[in-house]
């Protein structure tokens, strides 16, 4: 017994020992916070960022007071439970207590537990209170989020109309593991939220298409945006710099890519920046009325595609794993009824850009897509054309996949002449890819009906001497997916080797990693070999 309770007495000297340290842990959590610049990334942080307003003050100390009450509790529990199973143990003859009730412990257990929740409730009202008075706001602000990208306009007080979309500045190639990464690695933006210091600046949060949540640490704030309703909250920087936040709803795959970043700067400095914003804006001003040249509507639609699309169909239109390539695409070379109601209304995993996008953007996104990398269709999208499909009156014409008007024209010019004829031809074949080749189920044997997409690709192999062709094998996802895989792979080969047998180098012809077709309610696409030019 003796023995017993010796060991007994360590364990709980360990035990005790234990509840120091964590206590002291928890201490130094409410105290310690390594500093650095204003806004900038953190290095070893263990407690909350140190608040850059009143708010974010109240929310630190109240953190900090419940972190020290919480403490004191802990201590002061465990530490009579210990300390009575170390003094009254049995091995020193204790014995257990027998009793029903006590009238002094039911009103102990009763007022103690009140009082604490009283100490905690007070402040904490007192910040929520604090947090929800939006009233008197020298400037509004209204932030939408968008996947994946924030929206500020500026609705009341000075930059009244300036309006602007946020979006991710960390270069993709960062991103995909090809370059090192910075110090604001997916912390940095094109256009920051710009506020004045000691303004209070009320945000009124929405969102487009789901929840998203708008968050700066530093500032206190964070305000969820909901589709369809309006939420407001309010900051006032008392400090300049740049500070930092993020969404904190999953709002989808590129949740991780929509930070916020928010500029606050002195009254002088915030003045020259509306004065720049509005002059910026007067000189870019959207005309839907105007008739755009082909130059002008790709250098704009080169700049709204890499700000909208080159997330998904990658700045090279190649797309990536789900999302289609655009170079050398159907959309994209096909008529341009089709390609205007994907773009306004979406399709699958894309979003609908008609909500997002004004007329002159999608006119120019448009125009760009169908004049890029190997796209060379030469069609011109007016914004009254876009206007008029919002309307339900398509464009009509466009189609570079049937090779009609293309013959026709060739024919036309001169069909004496060689070169013409020669034009003619590669225009004709040019416009055949890119083309499918659709397998029996299950099978790898090259069907008869292939020979056209063979002649074709020959054809187009003739009319350019330096072209190469990419092979695209499709699956679905059923069954076993290796062996899905390698199907696709093998019909991929035998198309490779029938274009070989008809005079194609196999230096031209580059095999692309199968693709697995995850929706659609034809399964025949499902097992195609498609051959495109690969620009």
């Amino acid at each position: 017994m003796e023995i017993m309770g010796k060991e007994a007495m360590k364990t709980i000297k360990r035990a005790l020992s234990g509840v120091l340290a964590l206590s002291g842990l928890l201490f130094a959590g409410a105290a310690l916070a390594v500093g650095d610049s204003p806004g900038g990334p953190r290095v070893n942080q263990i407690n909350l960022q140190p608040p850059a307003t009143k708010i974010a003050e109240e929310l630190y100390n109240l953190h900090t007071m419940m972190l020290i009450l919480c403490t004191v509790i802990f201590v002061g529990v465990f530490g009579v439970m210990f300390y009575s199973i170390f003094a009254h143990r049995k091995s020193k003859g204790h014995q257990a207590s027998h009793f029903h009730e006590s009238t002094t412990v039911e009103i102990m257990w009763t007022v103690v537990p009140f009082i604490i929740v009283v100490l905690m409730a007070l402040p904490a009202t007192r910040a929520v209170v604090a947090m929800k008075d939006t009233s008197n706001a020298d400037i509004t602000i209204k932030v939408t989020g968008y996947q994946w990208k924030w929206g500020y306009d500026y609705v009341k007080g000075p930059g009244e109309g300036i309006s602007f979309l946020s979006t991710l500045s960390t270069p993709r190639a960062q991103v995909n593991g090809q370059e090192p990464i910075t110090a604001t690695y997916l912390q940095e933006v094109d256009n920051p939220l710009v506020v004045p210091v000691n303004k209070k600046i009320r945000i009124i949060t929405t969102a487009n298409d789901v929840v998203h949540s708008w968050y700066v640490p530093r500032f206190g704030v964070k305000q969820d945006a909901i589709p369809g309703f309006v939420r407001d909250t309010w900051f006032k920087a008392e400090q300049t710099g740049t500070f930092r936040g993020f969404c904190t709803e999953l709002c989808g795959k590129e949740h991780a890519f929509m930070p916020v970043v928010v500029e606050v700067l002195s009254d002088e400095d915030y003045a020259k920046w509306v004065q720049t914003q509005k002059a910026k804006m007067a000189s870019a001003a959207d005309d839907p009325n105007k008739t755009y040249t082909l130059a002008e509507l790709k250098e704009r639609g080169e700049k709204v595609y890499m700000s909208n699309c080159a997330v998904c169909h990658q700045p090279t239109g190649k797309g990536a794993g789900a999302f289609p390539a655009l170079d050398g695409s159907k959309v994209a070379n096909g008529p341009l009824a089709g390609h205007v109601d994907i773009v306004l209304h979406g399709k699958n995993a894309m979003p609908t850009w008609g909500a997002t996008l004004n007329d002159v953007e999608i006119a120019s996104v448009i125009t760009f897509e169908r004049n890029s990398w190997g796209n060379h269709t030469n069609d011109v999208l007016q914004p009254r054309e876009v206007t008029d499909a919002r309307n339900g009156k398509m464009p009509e014409g466009g189609d570079h996949t049937a090779g009609a008007a293309a013959g026709a024209e060739a024919a036309a010019s001169g069909a004496a002449a060689s070169g013409a004829g020669e034009a003619s031809g590669a225009a004709q074949t040019s416009a055949s890819l890119p083309a499918s080749i659709y397998f029996d189920i299950g099978k790898s044997t090259l069907p008869a009906d292939a020979k056209d997409a063979i002649a074709a690709a020959s054809d187009y192999a003739k009319a350019h001497p330096d072209a190469k062709f990419t092979l695209s094998g499709y699956t679905d996802t059923s069954g076993n997916a290796s062996a899905n895989e390698e199907l696709a792979k093998h019909r991929a080969q035998a198309v490779r080797d029938a274009m070989k047998a008809a005079g194609i180098a196999e230096d031209r012809i580059i095999l692309k990693k199968p693709e697995t077709i995850t929706g659609g309610s034809n399964a025949k696409e499902a097992r195609r070999v498609e051959i495109s030019a690969a620009g």
